[in-house]
């Protein structure tokens, strides 16, 4: 499974902006699609994420605010991301867990940088 994460970039507190991940490769073995990030200095924390059967998690810091959804022909999931805040500026990491001969394997994006600031 590759994945590839698009958009992100400089927003205003309070502005918005859409993340995007594309899957391609084994799409049908996965299991589940989640959105990381890792702030600078600190540890690499789940945001979102979206099961196969379609129900979502979220971080408490992030409910209410951003939404993570999946358009299926196009194997891609999205994180609408609101109300955006300083402390949302990390690097969002795309994450797949699949299915391969009974084994469970952790697929990763490159990351895209999110900069919340005036």
């Amino acid at each position: 499974v590759h994945l590839a994460e698009s958009g992100g970039g400089l927003v205003q507190p309070g502005g918005s902006t859409k993340l995007s991940c594309a899957a391609a490769g084994r799409t049908f073995s996965i299991l589940a699609t989640s959105w990381y990030r890792q702030a600078p200095g600190k540890e690499r924390e789940l945001v979102a994420r979206i099961h196969r059967g379609g129900s979502t998690d979220y971080d408490d810091s992030v409910k209410g605010r951003f939404t993570i959804s999946r358009d299926d022909a196009e194997n891609t999931v999205y994180l609408q991301m609101n109300s955006l805040k300083p402390e949302d500026t990390a690097v969002y990491y795309c994450n797949a867990i699949a299915t391969l001969q009974n084994h469970e394997y952790d697929y990763w994006g490159r990351g895209t940088q999110v900069t919340v600031s005036a």
